[in-house]
């Protein structure tokens, strides 16, 4: 097990530098230079030309990216920001607590509402419960996730006045955001625990347990819902996962001084460090939480675990 959790561990860094030279090519194919769009239009090109000498975006493509990458091994330095002047490092350890809890409170709140919800769904199949959830969920579904951001500001904080539409000051900020990343979420969360719990319902040994007399809440939730887990543990980490990345649109609408606002923020300057910084960091959390995933199904299917030991001889 420590053999495979050491040669998955060495693979991300390959994947992290991919990632930067995707995101380095990227920046380097669009339109404009950093000095261009930090001094804007009225700029003369000899003040641009001399803005990108300083910051050193004219020189060659391939001589930035090894430069880029020899400063992160041997000096963990991500570079400083083209627009504020400050170490990106330092910039994303303030906002990224932010996109850490809302992504946090959003993942488990979709947890707490959706899968409960699905595994009463699966127990009371083709019943009015069901088809009524069924027929709400591909609402909330249905209806895009800036628009429902905008619905909730319109009637919760124009209309009615009972929450603030903007910033992240006290927890009353954080109920907008979290609601608009709850409510789709939660639908998929119930969808795919309605699958699960129905394909263990259907399997032999929920036969033979109900058979034995076995009341049918423990034959649910400990012998049907223990075995569709593993779906579940994948959908919660992954999506966790996605929703650090995910946030960007949501950020801005709400006004959320996160790594969404950021991420934009640099994309809009041509801000080459505080981009590369952000996807870099997002990638390596996306790495590791499936290193804890394979780490989870270990623990949860011996059968995984047989698997791990097989891929390393």
């Amino acid at each position: 097990m420590l053999k495979y959790l050491i040669k998955r561990t060495l693979l991300i860094i390959p994947i992290l530098l991919a990632v930067i030279l995707i995101v380095f090519t990227i920046l380097e194919l669009t339109p404009g230079t950093p000095g261009r769009v930090l001094l804007g239009p009225v700029a003369t090109q000899e003040q641009v030309d001399k803005l990108d000498q300083e910051l050193g975006t004219d020189r060659p493509f391939f001589e930035r990216y090894v430069e880029y990458i020899k400063n992160i091994i041997l000096r963990f330095d991500f570079g400083t920001s083209y627009r504020t002047k400050k170490p990106v490092v330092k910039e994303l350890l303030v906002r990224f607590p932010y996109t850490l809890k809302l992504a946090f409170a959003a993942v488990l709140g979709s947890s707490l509402i959706g899968i409960p919800i699905g595994v009463l769904m699966a127990a009371k199949r083709n019943m009015l419960i069901d088809r009524s959830v069924n027929i709400l969920a591909m609402m909330f579904a249905a209806i895009p996730a800036f628009v429902l951001a905008l619905g909730m500001i319109y009637l919760f904080a124009v209309k009615l006045e009972w929450l603030p539409p903007y910033g992240a000051k006290t927890w009353k900020h954080y109920i907008l955001p979290m609601a608009t990343l709850i409510l789709p979420s939660s639908v998929g969360r119930m969808r795919l625990a309605r699958t699960t719990m129905l394909e263990a319902i259907r399997q032999e040994y929920i036969t033979m347990a109900r058979s034995k007399g076995i009341p049918e809440n423990r034959v649910i939730f400990v012998h049907a819902l223990r075995n569709a887990l593993i779906p579940l543990i994948t959908s919660i980490l992954t999506s966790f996962s996605g929703m650090l990345g995910g946030t960007i649109i949501l950020e801005n609408i709400f006004g959320f001084p996160g790594l969404g606002a950021y991420i934009i923020n640099g994309i809009n300057t041509k801000d080459a460090p505080t981009v590369l910084a952000s996807t870099t960091f997002l990638a390596a959390v996306f790495c590791l939480t499936s290193l804890v995933l394979d780490m989870i199904y270990a623990f949860v299917d011996p059968r995984v675990k047989e698997r791990f030991k097989l891929a390393v001889k």
